[in-house]
């Protein structure tokens, strides 16, 4: 495998014994990574594990599990000193935080409200240090469309696209961009490639989620990041467009929302 492909949502530190392949994978011309947080306090060890791979970017962010929920006005001031601490150019967003009604769900007790709350202080956050905001959302499109909207000053991703066309031309239209994981390619996404298809080449990103969400074939395994071709090989299809087209596109828009690193 070679060539310029991006995996713009990765969890190294999630996968066992990583090195030796992402080194593999730069060598043979695999263009970047962005390793992304869940969690306060992480950043210091995900740079000291993976920061001397030029390629790799660095976000930072609090996933709205219930523990971080609890503890949000806790945890953001330790997120934000952990953000202005890191190497210059190598932090280059804010998350992945947002809303998950997946885990977090009102009928089995989940305050939705500091979760709304946890993530308005990470927006909060990314509009006074200036950086872009990666975004989860799971079965939360509208309530993440109204957080969103407050936040007209503050530039991003939906990371791990869930939705269908009408979600995607609400978010579009709010200046965000769509990232496309592993579940593309599974047989019941028939919405997801309709969404695909419906996304401006200009505002479209590819992503594992690695360790999560393993594209076909290799579903049901730990996801990697080399594991992204699948995915860019199945959305050129889709498309029908040329393999290096897409490259050349997402490489572009790479460096429009988060900077030159790529």
């Amino acid at each position: 495998m070679s060539g310029a492909f991006l995996d713009t949502h990765a969890h190294l530190s999630m996968l066992p014994s990583q090195e030796g392949r992402i080194a593999a994978l730069f060598r043979q011309g695999f263009r970047g990574i962005i390793d992304v947080g869940t969690q306060a306090e992480d950043l210091p060890l995900r740079l000291a594990a993976f920061g001397g791979f030029a390629e790799v970017r660095f976000s930072a962010g609090i996933w709205p599990s219930k523990e971080a929920i609890t503890h949000r006005q806790t945890l953001i001031p330790c997120l934000e000193r952990h953000i202005r601490a890191a190497p210059p150019g190598r932090l280059i967003a804010v998350g992945e935080c947002g809303l998950d009604r997946h885990h977090n769900r009102e009928e089995t007790g989940g305050d939705l409200t500091g979760e709304r709350e946890l993530l308005e202080l990470q927006f909060d956050l990314a509009q006074r240090i200036g950086l872009p905001i990666i975004i989860h959302s799971r079965k939360a499109a509208m309530a993440t469309l109204e957080v969103l909207s407050r936040y007209p000053a503050v530039r991003g991703v939906i990371h791990c696209f869930s939705y269908g066309v009408d979600e995607a031309r609400a978010l579009l239209s709010l200046g965000y961009y769509l990232s496309f994981a592993g579940t593309l390619t599974y047989k019941n996404a028939s919405p997801l490639r309709e969404a695909l298809g419906f996304v401006p080449l200009d505002r479209l990103l590819l992503e594992t989620d690695a360790p999560y969400l393993a594209p076909e074939p290799f579903r049901g395994k730990p996801s990697e990041p080399g594991m992204v071709v699948e995915t860019y090989r199945l959305a050129a299809a889709l498309r029908g467009i040329p393999l290096e087209t897409l490259q050349e596109a997402l490489i572009e828009n790479a460096r429009a929302l988060w900077g030159d690193g790529f």
